[in-house]
């Protein structure tokens, strides 16, 4: 690996064949990089050839290259969006400041977790989602479904670069850890909660790409303002990618409504057994993966209340979504912002500093978006002439983090006793009958231009080619 051409092998705008200690420490991660793949990749496909965007370069010319590529050699590049001049930090108490170029020593510890747990998030979808393309419905999802997990790849390798290039030995042994959790494991999980879940069907990744990819959305947002500028650049470029990811989360769902509501029609029925007996996935069903994946994401946002969040933000390392639209001091001190909690059994609002409640914010402005698409979802049943429509539950419901942790809420918001949330929990949550029934419309097709019973065809192809294009060839 010693003789490679830097700039071929790993497309990339960060002088990286002029860094020689970069270059050793990437040497040393690349293999174990690819060992990763081999072991937890997608399963099965190391010798597809798979009709993917390449990343290399961040312009728009070079950001979005196609071609077919087996995956194990494809070009994992490092990219930060380009350097604005004279940039300034814009919040906190630093505001005012040249942004930093180099790691802050009074702030490298809490960088290094912010690093460390985005990083960790990338390699855990991939690991999740593993044996999904055994059951793709199409080769146009086939390949989506690649995509995704190539750019999860290349966000990971995004992390990967600021750990060895601003954190010495420290970054070093973390980027080694970000390779040795797995997903679910007893003894070495991932970080975060949602990404030891399983992702067991297309339906769960539609939901996780369309809910849990939209936090990454946010929370890459908040990293884009960051005071630490090579942070803020290398995250701003992730988040032309995670905008595929939600893409193919939310178009997913949608034509798996789609197809329901065809059925519905043709067989003039809301009867959940004779839908499912169509062998597609009746409106009920959408609607608790709908409830556990929404509930789940919005752990992901931390404890409603959070001295870490406080912190990060006052320090410069981590601002609010589109920090710079906002029309208040962006120092926070006297301003407040309400969180729920429970008093004499009901949810009640009560204020706290929003410097603490900066969770909450980042939280409430990722519900606001997903309701949005949620609405889209609901167009597509209104256009079929069907009554029902999906709902976004609750906030506090299902929840295990922060204040709401364990408290029994109903998706419509009423505090419920330990008995009745056991005696509708399967009204509200897909219960192991709707996975199993789920898992057994799962069957890959292969044919192009073929699509799965449960599932509408897309309306258009990938990078304007047709839709009975063979996106992926087996060999």
């Amino acid at each position: 690996m010693s003789s490679i051409n830097y700039s071929e092998k790993i497309p990339n705008n960060v002088n990286l064949s002029e860094d020689r200690a970069l270059q050793r420490a990437l040497e040393q991660w690349q293999p174990n990089f690819l060992n990763w793949w081999g072991d937890v990749g997608p399963a099965g496909s190391s010798n597809y050839d798979v009709y993917l965007r390449t990343a290399v370069s961040v312009d728009p010319q070079g950001w979005a290259q196609f071609g077919y590529v087996k995956m194990p050699e494809y070009r994992w590049g490092i990219f930060l969006n380009p350097a604005e001049k004279d940039r300034k930090i814009h919040f906190g108490e630093h505001m005012g400041e040249p942004v930093w170029q180099e790691v802050p020593g009074e702030h490298r510890a809490n960088l290094r977790r912010i690093i460390v747990t985005q990083g960790d998030t990338e390699p855990a979808s991939v690991e999740q989602q593993r044996h999904l393309g055994l059951t793709a419905p199409s080769l146009y999802d086939l390949r989506n479904l690649f995509q995704v997990n190539v750019e999860e790849g290349r966000h990971l390798w995004a992390m990967v670069y600021l750990l060895h290039r601003y954190f010495g030995r420290d970054g070093r042994e973390e980027a080694e850890a970000l390779l040795d959790r797995r997903s679910g494991d007893e003894d070495n999980p991932r970080i975060l909660g949602a990404f030891n879940e399983k992702t067991p069907d297309w339906l769960s990744f539609f939901m996780f790409t369309y809910f849990t990819d939209r936090d990454g959305k946010f929370q890459l947002s908040a990293l884009a303002e960051s005071g630490f500028d090579p942070l803020a650049r290398t995250t701003k470029f992730m988040l032309t990618e995670e905008a595929h990811h939600m893409f193919v989360g939310e178009s997913g769902v949608s034509r798996v409504i789609q197809r329901t509501c065809e059925v519905m029609n043709q067989l003039k029925t809301d009867d959940p057994d004779r839908i499912r007996a169509a062998g597609v996935i009746d409106l009920g069903t959408i609607q608790r993966y709908l409830n556990f994946h929404y509930s789940v994401t919005i752990d992901l946002f931390g404890a409603d209340q959070s001295s870490n969040a406080a912190i990060f933000y006052s320090s410069g390392l981590k601002g609010r979504y589109e920090e710079g639209k906002r029309t208040d001091d962006h120092r926070l001190r006297d301003e407040a912002y309400k969180v729920l909690e429970v008093r004499d059994g009901q949810l009640v609002e009560r204020e706290v500093p929003m410097l603490n409640g900066l969770n909450e914010v980042l939280r409430d402005d990722f519900i606001k978006d997903s309701m949005a698409g949620v609405a889209r979802w609901n167009k597509v049943i209104e256009k079929a002439g069907l009554p029902m429509r999906l709902t976004v539950p609750h906030k506090a419901f299902n929840r295990q983090i922060g204040s709401l942790s364990g408290v029994r809420v109903s998706p419509e918001g009423r505090v419920v006793s330990q008995e009745e949330w056991d005696a509708k929990k399967d009204e509200w949550l897909p219960s192991a009958e709707d996975r199993a029934f789920v898992a057994s419309l799962m069957g890959r097709v292969a044919e192009p231009g073929k699509f799965a019973n449960w599932i509408a065809p897309p309306v258009m192809g990938i990078n304007r080619q047709p839709v009975d294009f063979e996106y992926v060839r087996f060999n």
